[in-house]
């Protein structure tokens, strides 16, 4: 999990996605619309992508990407994220980590 941990470290949002997937983009975008601007690795151009994939799954990510972290926490991936979105609880957590100012 170093790389990982590493990667999230003080940083409020972080998306691990796949430049091609069209879920990962969604997603992305969805975080995006609120006025955050989170950190993205994209695994398939990232040097240690493969190694960030096992450490994903590892953790519990199925499919690995999308994973988002708040606030140094693993959401989840998109059902969670749509899921925490449909519930009004995405907006409260990107403003508890200084994601979003409202």
């Amino acid at each position: 999990m170093a790389i990982v941990t590493r990667l999230v470290k003080d940083k409020a949002v972080v998306v691990f996605s796949k430049s091609s997937c069209c879920i990962c983009h969604s997603i992305k975008t969805l975080i995006c619309s609120f006025g955050a601007n989170p950190t993205v690795y994209e695994l398939d151009e990232h040097p240690d992508g493969k190694q960030i994939e096992k450490e994903l799954k590892a953790l519990g990510c199925k499919p690995c990407v999308p994973a988002v972290f708040i606030g140094q926490e693993l959401v989840g991936g998109s059902n969670e994220i749509m899921s925490l979105h449909l519930k009004g609880k995405l907006v409260p957590m990107l403003i508890k980590e200084g994601a979003i100012w409202l």
